[in-house]
């Protein structure tokens, strides 16, 4: 009898064992399968992030920026489709920016155009695509206003989602993720599943706000890499204007007998609103002028380059300076708008003569150094600015001025980027320290002058950044 008992509990002990191995096989077979399903997610994953890198290591189109996002979350997820809907530049609407070919619609979609997707699915693709979002509009405005991630399934009988099943692609659940990245709402990531395929779980929609995160990360920098990108196409564009406009500025002094001349143009930016030029009239006679448009930068410079073609095609027509600038007045006043004018010193130089003709309109009054006492006076003509008038004043006030300059005296021409100069605690350079470096330099000739008066400039300013363009010209008599 002991025997058989014995047997008997052999026997129930081995089927038990049988029965722990069987459930043991089992559990390592679903562990093994959770294993592979877990690396195919995390290699999805893994492709998507790499996805992103590579868009960042071509020329990188937003666009294409915008379908991979997408299409990566799409298959992550193993999504019927997606959306990306982005903030437009004026921050109030969620625009469309992809939408996946077959996407269940993420808005609420009019009757009529549901009656018109049956026959034609171009019909509802056409909608969607122009269709924008407003903050708090659907659920799509609700994640954009709130921030908060969204997860709506047939499960669980909501009322939004319902709203939304109206169409030819109906919709059985639906992930939406705000895209946040620092203080920047930039828009909202959507991935959704019709009625015939699985609903999303939890675990998908864990995955999801990771994807969300990512991709608000790739979106965000891809703003700033198109920024970057931006701002040197047009430093190099800059690059060119100011390499034109070098060629519009003289590159070397004239040599005219009896005198001597030297002149320089520094631009607070890549390109000046300053104007230098010396014009040679004929054999006896050089044109000398100075100019500064209003503002600076590119539209200064344009302006800039446009007066100096008109004054080189009416130069030749006089003998008088003030004849000069009514001219030029005249050609350019129609075509300067009402916040720009010009202001221009024009002279003329003949050789081996002691008298320049000298007009001024409405330019900083130009400074003459006599070498018999080194004193310093300004030559202080009456004139108006160019582009001010169309011509009945303009051509009233500004008249010839002879200035006589003796052996060793020298005649400076500078802009207000001279003396309105700043250092770092916002004082300007000013005349004073202007006229110091003139009596300091003018004896030792016209290139010393500008030489000690952007060495004094440059130690006043120290640190502080150049906040206008800077020409000077220096004029000696031999």
């Amino acid at each position: 009898m002991w025997s058989f008992l014995l047997i008997g509990l052999l026997a129930a002990g081995v089927i038990a064992l049988i029965a722990v191995v069987h459930k043991q096989g089992r559990v390592i077979e679903e562990l093994r399968r959770a294993r592979e399903e877990l690396q195919v997610e995390e290699n999805r994953v893994f492709d998507f992030l790499h996805g992103l890198g590579e868009a960042f290591s071509d020329d990188l189109r937003a666009s294409d920026l915008h379908r991979l996002i997408v299409e990566g979350a799409t298959r992550i997820t193993d999504a019927h489709g997606g959306a990306l809907y982005l903030v437009d530049r004026t921050g109030k609407l969620l625009v469309p920016s992809f939408i996946s070919k077959d996407c269940p619609p993420l808005v609420e979609v009019p009757p009529h155009i549901s009656q018109q997707s049956l026959n034609s699915p171009l019909a509802l693709e056409s909608y969607l695509r122009l269709h924008t979002v407003k903050p708090g509009d659907g659920i799509l405005g609700a994640v954009w206003d709130r921030k908060e991630p969204l997860f709506l399934s047939s499960r669980d009988a909501d009322p939004r989602l319902e709203r939304l099943r109206h169409s030819a692609l109906e919709m059985d659940s639906v992930m939406i993720g705000p895209l946040i990245y620092g203080n920047e709402n930039l828009g909202v990531l959507a991935v959704a599943n019709g009625p015939m395929t699985t609903p999303f779980s939890l675990s998908d929609f864990v995955v999801f706000q990771s994807i969300v995160e990512q991709s608000a990360f790739a979106l965000y920098n891809a703003v700033v890499y198109s920024e970057a990108s931006e701002k040197k196409r047009i430093d190099r564009d800059l690059d060119v204007a100011r390499d034109i406009q070098r060629i519009l500025l003289p590159n070397a002094a004239p040599a005219m007998e009896g005198f001597e001349i030297a002149g320089l143009n520094i631009p607070a930016s890549h390109v000046s609103g300053d104007y230098y030029d010396y014009i040679a009239l004929d054999e006896q006679r050089l044109g000398i002028a100075i100019a500064d448009v209003s503002g600076k930068g590119v539209p200064a410079s344009l302006i800039m380059a446009m007066c100096r073609s008109v004054l080189r095609s009416v130069a030749r027509s006089s003998q008088s300076a003030a004849a000069v600038l009514h001219e030029v007045n005249h050609q350019l006043y129609p075509d300067i708008k009402e916040d720009i004018f010009i202001s221009m010193a024009y002279l003329i130089a003949q050789k081996a003569d002691h008298e320049l003709v000298l007009a001024r309109a409405g330019h900083d009054a130009p400074l003459q150094y006599r070498a018999k006492d080194k004193s310093v006076i300004k030559i202080n003509p009456p004139g108006m600015a160019l582009g001010i008038d169309s011509g009945g004043v303009f051509n009233r006030v500004t008249g010839d001025f002879k200035v006589r300059l003796e052996t060793g005296d020298c005649l400076i021409l500078y802009t207000d980027g001279v003396t309105e100069a700043l250092d770092v605690s916002g004082l300007e350079f000013g005349l004073s320290r202007l006229i110091e470096a003139i009596q300091a330099s003018a004896a030792d000739g016209a290139p010393a002058v500008l030489s000690r008066v952007t060495g004094d400039l440059k130690i006043f300013v120290g640190s502080h950044p150049q906040n206008d363009d800077i020409t000077l010209i220096a004029i000696r008599k031999l």
